[in-house]
């Protein structure tokens, strides 16, 4: 009995012995299951460090080599400020001005800067943020607008044959004609002294109200008619307060205040078997839609809507209904910088800011690309003529009423970021 107990208990301690050493083995395996997940992970991660170390390597090769492109770029075709002499016909265009995130709505400018990058005239990210070439307008131009004689100023590369480059990657509706250089602080917007517009129009715009207006082919200007017509136009001349003539305007903002130094209709011609003429206004700014809005009035005086008197009454304090004129046929002939070039044209550095070599090119553009665009398009869509059939809703004779008033501020709000000057 007494024999039995070490016996037992050794037994009891081999079967421990094996248990223990079995969860050993099983931890051990475990163990070393672990760590090679473990190498295998520091392997994967190193080699994912390595291809990142590869690509910023290869990036950062690019980057140098391209910035070293860039300055050698800069060195060859140092960035100096110009300006260009742009034409194009706004048709199919929101207009000039870019709307940058409204791709939907392609202006002039979406495809002058599309062009100059092309053209290496500057670098891609300019493009993305025009103040980085310090680039301004002259004038901004309403969806459909048309211009002969834009102005913009920049600072680009002066790359060989330049203006020829940059047309490459235009398209024909859009033109550059001219550069010339100008001093370091040149904005052609705040150094424009007046601009020049032109309106095309059908005369059939110009008869009495009760014809029938539907065949524009059959209709031709008299020479009274035409002399009264230009004697309502030079009504405007002068300083006169226009917050009847846009939006949100109030009748004692300054702004409102414009001076117009020309404006007359010239003598009729004919184009498409239609009888047309084109309307001439030059002021120092102008605000959006003014320009339509003065021949919308003249147009429903001389077609007996309104008496004369409606045009000096809407100079004054009360909220006057004034029809806008389509926006088909305005035009921007040209822009002027009389007191630059007296400061500057003369003193032997600098050009003057004028046009007159390139007037042929400015003449042949009209002719192939803007005239005939007008022309087609009135025939085709008849604007002016269903454009006059609103004119009977207007109230002339009394303050407009605030329901037409409420309606006409829906257009001006859609139209607003077509702002013309």
């Amino acid at each position: 009995m007494f024999k039995s107990q070490p016996l037992l208990s050794a037994l009891v301690n081999h079967t421990l012995t094996l248990k223990t050493n079995g969860g050993l083995y099983k931890f051990c395996c475990m163990m070393s299951e672990r760590s090679k997940d473990e190498h295998a992970a520091k392997l994967m991660k190193r080699a994912n460090e390595e291809n990142e170390d590869s690509a910023e390597r290869v990036q950062a090769t690019k980057r140098i080599k391209a910035e070293g492109e860039h300055t050698e770029d800069e060195k060859k075709y140092p960035k100096k400020k110009v300006v260009l002499l742009l034409a194009y016909s706004g048709k199919g265009y929101y207009g000039m001005q870019r709307n940058p995130g409204t791709s939907q709505f392609r202006t002039i400018e979406d495809d002058l800067v599309a062009a100059l990058v092309k053209s290496g005239c500057i670098p891609e990210n300019h493009g993305d943020d025009m103040k980085k070439m310090s680039f301004q307008r002259c004038a901004r131009t309403d969806k459909g607008v048309s211009a002969a004689g834009q102005v913009v100023s920049l600072k680009l590369r002066l790359i060989d044959d330049i203006t020829e480059k940059i047309n490459e990657h235009l398209p024909p509706q859009i033109r550059v004609l001219g550069l010339k250089r100008v001093t370091q602080g040149f904005n052609s917007k705040n150094n424009c002294d007046a601009r020049t517009y032109s309106y095309m129009l059908p005369t059939v715009a110009f008869f009495p109200k009760d014809n029938d207006t539907r065949n524009i082919a059959a209709f031709r200007l008299e020479p009274e008619t035409l002399q009264r017509v230009n004697h309502l136009f030079g009504l405007y001349k002068g300083t006169h307060n226009f917050h009847n003539f846009t939006s949100q305007k109030a009748p004692n903002d300054p702004s409102a205040r414009r001076y117009i130094t020309e404006m007359s209709c010239g003598e009729p011609f004919i184009r498409g078997n239609s009888e047309f003429a084109v309307i001439t206004v030059r002021g120092q700014s102008f605000m959006l839609h003014q320009i339509r809005k003065m021949i919308g009035l003249v147009i429903a005086v001389i077609k007996g809507y309104v008496k004369e008197e409606v045009i000096e009454r809407s100079w004054g304090q009360e909220k006057v209904d004034v029809p806008k004129a389509p926006g088909l046929g305005l035009v921007l002939e040209r822009v002027h910088f009389d007191r630059y070039n007296k400061r500057f044209g003369g003193d032997g550095l600098h050009e003057r800011l004028e046009w007159d070599s390139e007037e042929e090119a400015i003449k042949a553009f009209k002719e192939a690309h803007i005239y005939p665009t007008i022309v087609e398009t009135e025939c085709q869509e008849g604007s002016m003529v269903s454009w006059m059939a609103t004119l009977p809703i207007h109230d002339f004779e009394a303050t407009a009423t605030e329901t037409r008033d409420n309606k006409d501020q829906k257009q001006d709000n859609a139209d607003e970021r077509n702002d013309s000057d």
